[in-house]
């Protein structure tokens, strides 16, 4: 069994601060049905599919039996070329090879630009002063292949237009087919659809200034902690191959996941907590731990601010807007304080469990006895927890046949940045040349000013 002995007990640190479409939804076990479900290769986008090319439901019981000691299908892992060294340097060495499989591709960045244009020319005809801009995960670079894209627009409106947008969107037969929906009833009223050219979810949300902002703080923390992009990667995969990267369905949203990252990190006990160059297989098992059996849900809650703490709910509630109680999963907005951005996060103690689960799978694959296991040399750790479907792969050598045909390192791509340091957010447009564009978006947004160089 893995042991840190390193991690600082939530409630011990408390004390210390003084109160400062296709298939059917995932079934809620670790492992999912016994039976493992049909498949389907090949991407098709004129097909209807499910919702999420990446939910794994239905194949878990393969999964786990991976757990056991058992070798993966190699198609399951492609980011796995070599062989990694024993124990949890081989989980580090595994952990980097994901992040660089999955990292942003120039031709999946440039599909993303043309579904914000191509929505953005409507808005413009409708309200030619109107302002779009994009934030979140497109925003920040820490996308993967099947993440939405968020668009909030700025004008001048007493009351969000959302069902004048939504006819302008289907009159000019942008979306999927049934796939536009108007949430005008939600804590912040979006329509959601899905781009039908290349099958991208987008939200587009009106005057709501929080989501920019957030993306500003994300990537001044991801300067702060270089090894933020790498756990974030795999934590966002881990939850979207279970269905529980959605509010709305019960999980948690990416921002509070990068918000408990950021807490685990600036709570972390190692001074070399910071370095991605040998911790992030010790790093993945530790947020596990944490999150997954000592975070104490019922009594705590995450503060970021001023070097991050935990507090006791007791005390956050005294901060609450409109007088919620804090949620089991209280996470106080470091942007907005009296804001708990896990409030909606209603399935947290399901994502609690998967968490623990996924600390016992990797700590016995990293322990001592783990060399004897038959397999030891061809099998991916990482793949006793995660996967790619085979949907997902398709859909990225889609991505790459589509737009591959253009010289992305000689375009010049206009793309919308934004001054973090300034308080009004204050929009500057640039003209931006790749010169390494493994990284596309990265570099546009610098996103990774420690990864790339332009």
């Amino acid at each position: 069994m893995f042991k840190s002995g390193s991690f600082r007990n939530p409630v011990a640190s408390l004390k210390r601060s003084g109160s400062p479409a296709g298939s059917p939804p995932l079934s809620h076990t670790c492992f999912g049905p016994s039976v493992p479900g049909s498949y389907t290769h090949g991407h098709h986008p004129g097909r209807r599919k499910s919702d999420n090319k990446a939910s794994t439901y239905g194949m878990n019981y393969l999964l786990s039996s991976c757990s056991n000691g058992n070798s993966c299908p190699s198609s399951w892992t492609p980011w796995k070329s070599r062989q990694y060294s024993p124990g949890v340097l081989g989980l580090h060495e595994e952990v980097m090879d994901f992040y660089n499989f999955m990292s942003p591709r120039p031709e999946e960045a440039a599909m993303r630009k043309e579904v914000v244009k191509r929505i953005e020319m409507i808005i413009k005809e409708l309200w030619p002063t109107a302002d779009v801009q994009i934030f979140g995960s497109f925003s920040t670079g820490l996308y993967l292949p099947t993440s939405d894209i968020d668009l909030v627009v700025f004008g001048k409106w007493d009351r969000p237009p959302l069902q004048e947008l939504e006819q302008a969107l289907r009159k000019h037969n942008v979306a999927e087919p049934f796939s536009i929906k108007v949430l005008d009833k939600a804590t912040v009223p979006i329509i959601k659809l899905t781009d039908q050219e290349t099958e991208v979810k987008v939200d587009i949300s009106f005057n709501v200034e929080t989501g920019v902002k957030a993306a500003c703080f994300i990537k001044d923390y991801v300067k702060k902690y270089p090894v933020l992009p790498y756990l974030i990667f795999v934590l966002k995969q881990f939850l979207l191959q279970r269905d529980l990267n959605e509010v709305f369905t019960g999980g948690i949203s990416s921002y509070s996941l990068i918000l408990m990252v950021i807490s685990f990190l600036q709570l972390h006990p190692r001074i070399d907590a910071r370095n991605p160059s040998e911790n992030l297989g010790v790093l993945l098992i530790e947020f596990f731990e944490l999150y997954g059996r000592h975070f104490n849900y019922l009594k705590t809650g995450i503060r970021i601010k001023n070097g991050g703490a935990y507090i006791a709910k007791e005390e956050m509630m005294k901060l609450m807007i409109n007088g919620y109680r804090p949620s089991m999963l209280c996470i106080e907005d470091p942007l907005l304080p009296g804001n708990d951005v896990g409030r909606g996060s209603y399935g947290a103690m399901h994502v609690k469990q998967v968490f623990d689960y996924a600390y016992t799978i990797l700590s016995h694959a990293v322990s001592p006895l783990a060399r004897s296991y038959p397999n030891k040399d061809c099998e991916s750790t990482l793949g006793r927890i995660i996967r790619l479907t085979q949907e997902v792969i398709d859909y990225r050598e889609w991505i790459i046949k589509k737009w591959g045909g253009r010289d992305l390192s000689r375009d010049y791509i206009y793309m919308h940045t934004y001054n973090c340091n300034n308080m009004l957010l204050k929009k500057q447009h640039i003209w931006c040349k790749f010169y390494n564009f493994h990284h596309i978006a990265s570099v546009c947004l610098d996103f990774y000013n420690y990864t790339n160089k332009y």
